[in-house]
């Protein structure tokens, strides 16, 4: 099955569950939306036995029942990429918008963000900028089809990291979106919006 009967925007650090929704307004797929938050951010409460990324995931795939698709940015792309790999067949696409994808941010030249978000929100569950794992050699196993975004003017995640998930994950298209930054499937919501949709629509 390839059409996905629910579509899973994810969001990134800040746990902004409204950050894909201009987007996603956007879209003409059908498929119902589900605007995830996560437990602990965003203003969102807290939950017994959320402590790192693997328990969001493990959250995230209690809520997938039938066959999804998972649209995530920046912190969300790890989470879906633990998702997916643990149970692929129940996601039909994937896109991945910003994120480090669970490489080691050293390994593509970017700027390290966790002084800086730590300082400015100092509200925040400190685990997750701790998260080490490198997801790079499983991502080779990971067959769904994957749309990356990214913008040529985030320093956060720079091309290079979307290049390198590019080369790893092998049903993979890369889209840079000039003069996009972090927020870039927020802020370039008219942009990113057809290209998801052409992709949800691909057939391999």
């Amino acid at each position: 099955m390839h059409t996905p009967s629910h579509l899973f925007f994810l969001p990134g650090a800040l746990g902004n569950g409204a950050f894909w929704r201009p987007a996603a307004g956007l879209l003409a797929c059908p498929a119902a939306q589900v605007h995830v938050a996560w437990p602990g951010f965003g203003g969102a409460a807290p939950q017994p036995g959320i402590r790192g990324l693997d328990d969001l995931a493990t959250r995230l795939l209690a809520e997938v029942d039938r066959p999804s698709a998972l649209v995530a940015q920046s912190m969300g792309g790890v989470v879906a990429l633990l998702a997916a790999l643990r149970q692929p067949e129940r996601f039909t696409h994937l896109v991945l918008s910003a994120t480090s994808g669970g490489m080691p941010p050293s390994s593509f030249g970017a700027q390290d963000w966790r002084p800086a978000i730590r300082t400015a929100h100092p509200d925040l569950p400190d685990w997750f900028t701790s998260y080490q794992e490198d997801l790079t050699p499983r991502l080779a196993a990971l067959r769904i089809p994957t749309l990356l975004l990214w913008g040529d003017a985030d320093p956060i995640s720079p091309v290079a990291a979307g290049r390198r998930l590019a080369s790893l994950l092998p049903r993979a298209s890369l889209e840079v979106i000039p003069g996009g930054g972090h927020d870039l499937g927020c802020a370039f919501a008219g942009v990113v919006a057809p290209l998801i949709d052409r992709h949800l629509a691909a057939r391999p």
